[in-house]
């Protein structure tokens, strides 16, 4: 796995590249729960919510002392606050 290619993708704003470099990474290892946090990462930056969210979400599964616990957290607030059908009953 190469992380620093990785790394240099996230750095040079080609999310899209890193996302896929990330999902290639997750089929080689399915119990690495960064790299499903980082893929999060990317895939809100990119207004992928609920994709990103579902990475969050395995992550925090496989490692609930992970910092994905507290981004679904926020990112399940953010879900609620903008939910537009509590403006529209």
């Amino acid at each position: 796995m190469k992380h620093a290619n990785i790394d240099h993708l996230i750095a040079s704003e080609q999310l899209e590249e890193a996302i896929a470099a990330l999902s290639d990474a997750i089929a080689s290892s399915k119990t690495d729960a960064s790299l499903y946090f980082t893929r999060g990462k990317l895939l809100w930056r990119i207004g992928k919510h609920s994709a990103a969210m579902s990475d969050y979400a395995h992550a925090a599964e496989l490692d609930p002392s992970s910092p994905a616990v507290y981004a679904l957290e926020q990112a399940r607030d953010i879900a609620v606050f903008f939910n537009p059908d509590l403006y529209n009953p």
